[in-house]
């Protein structure tokens, strides 16, 4: 009998081991595990020697396990090397999420790195006598496929552009001097030579126009060569002049046959349904891979929640997510600041408690990661975001006025390497908040932008805002603008903003094309931010920059080798501006102070006293400034002791600072810098940018 017994535990657990087996379940006792290779097959048991080939196969064996009951145990799905071609969005819902104790993890497996990529493999290719190559596209000549970017061998190559080196400028333009520079517009005139109403397929050009803070793309619906005028298919919001001045914006043009002449350019005839290929020297049909992007996103994670159903508990690790095809939607130019039509690549709406780290998102046509509505605790950490078409991470959800199921914020960016944007939509944003609170950006390093690196805020002036105790600290920020755009910043600020701290960060190398190239940009209504400890230097326009905003603290900053001035104070209003206290402004070139500080006081109002008190517009004390080439400086109109009889800097001084070397960014004080004894503390960038 007690033989007996003992066979029959073997016998069923046996059963138990091969039932799970073949229901694709690996469990141990302190996990479940998935596997998933390209070789696999979804008709497999999901396990290591029989693994499934997709992660929509996955994703429903975890369903199936999750039938009817939770989650014992934490599952995780692991990628094996090689690529995942995608030809729509992965999706999970709500259905899909993990607990606390049991998440879902979608990971490369150890030592290996799995790419999930949304683009086709371009194959058939045909050498012409000329040495091109070409291969017919049917889904594009029917309509159903257009694309901007090609990959070869995993970087991405050019279309044939004009003119191949800077910019033609617009010769003149509708509404010029007559309409404000936000007016619709639809044509402009161009100078004698720089279109040609006889170029082929002219519907397939893009012409791209960048001024003021925006970029738009817009395809040509008419060319009038007798008046060198083209007319677009769509209208931008704002006039094509070159910023605020009335003389015309520059542009360039993609996508032109006539320009197709150089080694590395492709051309896609969308009306033939031909992509075309010039190969570079070394370049054989059979040696190179040639990836064209299609399915728009790559990962959608969609909860609901306005019905309290969220996505949870869901981790992506060590992954690489590429070739996303993003297009902009029918009507738009893609004219808005941070280029709020370009949706992420790896979008979440309705999203809590999930992670994405250790991944890489590259080589793809829009934002990398956007959260959207009701987006609360999740991470993003350690990824690197680069070569991408629009942004780095774009956040926003409701406003002050929406549900607060479908308000965003409490998320982590942290230790993110985000390089390389723009680089379509040039308008977009390293790291975007929009209507976002309590989030914590931190140790971050972003750089090679067209716009702004870091922006928070989507509420102009002193409306209600959700924007509040956003936290950016420790982030290494550098090479901003590149010349493309105007008013921009390191970091840009916007509304109502009580309980944001922006603190010991690294900014640098910021030039706008025109005006705006700022270190710290308080705009519109930028009210009750702190800002301390921060370095800022070899900016274009101004270390700190406020337009208007009220009772903002900048305190304890380096503010070095602006051109054009060093701090600007933009609008005067009957309410304190800010405390400026205690900073270092150090520079060579260019006036200390810009834009407008004629105002002294305004009246305060307290119903309990009758006399009528008075306060200052903006206050500024234990200041050391210092110019090297220059012994008489001035603040505006005023020379320092008339500066001090207004009232302002009664305490600061006029004296070096003793920096180590700031000419190569080493802004170190001297143990007897006169700094130290007007109460500066020394600033630590040594865990500045990401922590390995």
């Amino acid at each position: 009998m007690y033989r007996f017994f003992i066979c029959s535990i073997f016998v069923c657990c046996m059963t138990v081991i091969t039932l799970s087996s073949r229901c694709g379940v690996q469990s141990t006792t302190d996990m479940t595990a998935i596997y998933v290779a390209p070789s696999g097959n979804d008709s497999w048991e999901g396990t290591k020697a029989k693994p499934f080939a997709t992660l929509d196969r996955a994703r429903d064996e975890i369903r199936r396990i999750k039938a009817g009951s939770a989650l014992r145990k934490p599952v995780t799905v692991y990628l094996r090397r090689g690529v995942y071609e995608l030809d729509k969005p992965f999706i999970l819902t709500h259905e899909d999420s993990g607990t606390e104790a049991c998440p879902v993890t979608y990971a490369s497996y150890s030592g290996e790195t799995a790419v999930i990529s949304s683009g086709r493999k371009i194959t058939g290719w045909k050498e012409n006598t000329d040495g091109v190559w070409t291969v017919e596209l049917p889904d594009v000549r029917t309509g159903n496929w257009e694309f901007r970017q090609l990959y070869v061998n995993g970087e991405a190559r050019n279309r044939p552009r004009l003119p191949r080196e800077g910019f033609y400028r617009v010769a003149d333009y509708d509404l010029k001097g007559s309409a404000p520079w936000n007016s619709r517009s639809d044509w402009f005139r161009y100078t004698s030579g720089d279109i040609n109403p006889e170029w082929k397929n002219i519907e397939d050009l893009e012409v791209v126009i960048p001024r003021f803070w925006v970029s738009s793309r817009q395809h040509i619906k008419s060319i009038d060569g007798s008046a060198n005028t083209v007319t677009f298919t769509d209208s931008t919001r704002y006039r094509y002049s070159d910023d605020h001045t009335g003389k015309g914006t520059r542009y360039y043009m993609e996508n032109v046959y006539e320009a197709f002449d150089e080694p590395g350019e492709w051309y896609l005839d969308q009306v033939k349904g031909e992509l075309s290929y010039r190969p570079l020297k070394d370049e054989t049909i059979d040696s190179v891979e040639i990836i064209a992007p299609v399915s728009t996103q790559i990962i959608r994670m969609e909860g609901d929640p306005a019905e309290n159903k969220f996505v949870e508990h869901i981790v992506f690790s060590n992954l690489t997510f590429s070739h996303n095809n993003w297009s902009l939607p029918p009507g738009k130019v893609g004219d808005g600041q941070s280029a709020p039509e370009v949706e992420g690549a790896l979008f979440m709406k309705g999203v809590r408690y999930c992670t994405i780290s250790d991944c890489s998102v590259k080589n793809i046509s829009s934002y990398a990661i956007q959260c959207d509505e009701g987006c609360m605790f999740n991470r993003f950490e350690q990824n690197e975001l680069g070569y991408l078409g629009g942004g780095g991470i774009r956040m926003g959800g409701g406003s002050t006025y929406d549900h607060p199921l479908v308000r965003t914020g409490a998320n982590e960016i942290t230790d993110n390497h985000i390089h390389h944007i723009g680089l379509v939509h040039h308008a977009a944003t390293g790291i975007w908040i929009q209507h976002g609170f309590g989030n914590h950006i931190a140790h971050n390093h972003i750089h090679h932008t067209y716009y702004s690196s870091i922006a928070i805020g989507w509420v102009w002036g002193y409306a209600r805002s959700i924007s509040s105790h956003n936290i950016i600290e420790y982030n290494h920020i550098h090479d901003v603008g590149q010349g493309m755009l105007s008013d921009m910043g390191g970091i840009y600020l916007l509304g109502i903003a009580p309980g944001t701290v922006v603190r010991n960060n690294v900014f640098h190398d910021i030039s706008s094309h025109g005006y705006g190239g700022w270190g710290i940009y308080t705009d519109e209504g930028s009210t009750h931010v702190l800002i301390e400890n921060n370095i800022v230097y070899r900016t274009k326009c101004g270390g700190f920059h406020q337009h208007y905003g009220r009772e903002n603290i900048i305190r304890n900053n380096i503010f070095a080798f602006s051109t054009e001035g060093q701090i600007i104070r933009s609008r005067q209003e009957e309410h304190q501006s800010f405390v400026f206290e205690n900073n270092i402004v150090y520079w060579t070139e260019g006036p200390l102070l810009g834009g407008n500080w004629n105002d002294d006081t305004y009246d305060i109002y307290n119903p309990f006293d009758w006399k009528r008190q008075k306060g200052q517009t903006y206050e500024c004390d234990y200041n050391l400034y210092y110019n090297p080439k220059n012994d008489s400086i001035r603040f505006k109109e005023w020379t320092f002791e008339e500066w001090k009889a207004r009232g302002r800097d009664v305490h600061s001084k006029i004296a070096d600072p003793l920096f180590a070397d700031p000419e190569n960014g080493d802004f170190t004080l001297s143990p007897d810098s006169p700094a130290l004894k007007l109460g500066f503390l020394p600033i630590d960038v040594s865990t500045v940018g990401p922590r390995k």
